[in-house]
């Protein structure tokens, strides 16, 4: 008899294990393809004969597409289904690369962009309905934590595994290759059988269910704050270095320690961050406490020249603080979704992460123009507190199906 009980239960955990798997390969997959372009600057500037202002617009309009259509993308999760849609972003984004190494011009680039930013729009929509539907409901906050940590995973590595196919295939061979993981990622989820989410068909007979609007004040808010989060780390990412060279006397060595600290440690940070979602239901007071000790923290950094050693650590600190927040940030999200609308529900809250792509390295290249590289810093406390009055506003049960 408990063999009899037991069997079903494994089966579940194995199918959950695979579809977490098969789900953080994607995400990896995604976090790397967004740092291909820029790994392979100084390739395509000598060919392609432009400056960076135009290799930047590139950006820029992957960007620009992945935001708008972020939110329409959770649509079509929500009504053609989770798994189809991965499966086509995956492929998607690999023969955008794909063709523009076999085509390369600066057209092509653009054309590669924009493919890029409509692939990229498809992850978080599918990703998060597939778990949010698959998952264990103790171990949810831990599912969507590993989820994101092969994120930032991806973009880790990206630098080096380039890097490696420029060695062994040149440039263009790097691109094509760049592009056939994706590819060859969709293939393994297909034999990996990942499930699907969504797509609700009603049932012969079945009575009519009420609509329930997606675009809710609940979700409104949460898309704000997905914006706060993305500009309060988004200077300490890219302006960081030139920041603490320009301002604070650090040499390259050691401000390049200091930020790979910071990420380093915001993945860590994502990893025990799934831990403390499953171990508590205030997850926006969670945000807001951990945002209020690192505003804290950035605020020591903005007003003090600190010795390499003490700002490793204080950046680290900042770092697992940050990374700490998403698992929590994720289930706001999810316990907001309309039932049968968590793509819906985390495309439109994704655009915010895209709003803030779009105006931070506007706004911090704005601050260092104006040779003021403490506000780097500064300007992320105001965003960190901006967080901590918005994050208890965000506490929804979870929606019942």
């Amino acid at each position: 008899m408990v063999d009899v009980l037991a069997a079903p239960q494994q089966g579940k955990a194995d199918s959950a294990l695979r579809t977490l798997t098969g789900i953080s390969i994607a995400h990896w997959v995604s976090h790397f393809h967004l740092l291909v372009l820029p790994m392979l600057f100084p390739f395509l500037k000598s060919q392609l004969g432009v400056g960076y202002i135009e290799l930047g617009f590139a950006l820029t309009v992957s960007a620009v597409v992945s935001g708008l259509t972020q939110a329409p993308t959770g649509y079509l999760v929500d009504h053609f289904g989770a798994r189809k849609i991965l499966l086509g972003g995956l492929t998607l984004g690999g023969f955008a690369l794909i063709l523009l190494g076999v085509h390369l011009s600066y057209t092509s680039l653009i054309a590669c962009a924009v493919l890029l930013g409509l692939a990229n729009s498809v992850y978080h929509p599918a990703d998060y309905a597939i778990l949010a539907e698959h998952m264990d409901e103790a171990r949810m906050g831990r599912a969507f934590s590993i989820h994101t940590f092969a994120g930032y995973l991806g973009g880790a590595l990206a630098p080096a595994i380039v890097a490696a196919l420029i060695t062994v295939s040149g440039g263009t061979g790097a691109i094509i290759a760049s592009g056939a993981i994706g590819v060859l990622v969709a293939a393994l989820l297909v034999v990996m059988n990942i499930p699907d989410a969504g797509a609700y068909k009603k049932k012969p007979g079945a009575a009519d269910t009420p609509k329930q609007a997606v675009i809710t004040p609940a979700l409104i808010t949460l898309t704000v704050l997905f914006t706060l989060l993305s500009l309060s780390v988004a200077g300490i990412n890219n302006f960081g270095v030139v920041a603490l060279m320009s301002g604070y006397g650090s040499s390259y060595s050691v401000a390049n320690v200091a930020l790979t600290a910071f990420l380093g440690s915001s993945a860590v940070g994502v990893l025990a961050g799934g831990f403390l979602a499953d171990y508590t239901e205030r997850h926006g007071y969670v945000a807001a406490a951990c945002f209020a000790a690192n505003a804290l923290i950035v605020l020591l950094i903005a007003l003090v020249t600190l010795p390499g050693w003490a700002l490793t650590v204080t950046m680290a600190s900042a770092g697992f603080l940050s990374g700490v927040i998403a698992p929590s940030r994720d289930m706001l999200v999810r316990n907001a979704a309309p039932p049968g609308a968590a793509g819906r529900a985390f495309g439109i809250v994704s655009t915010g992460f895209n709003l803030g792509g779009i105006v931070s390295p506007l706004l911090f290249g704005w601050i260092m123009d104006q040779s003021a590289p403490h506000w780097v810093f500064g300007a992320s406390v105001i965003f960190m507190l901006a967080t901590v009055v918005l994050s208890p506003f965000t506490e929804r049960k979870p929606a019942k199906a």
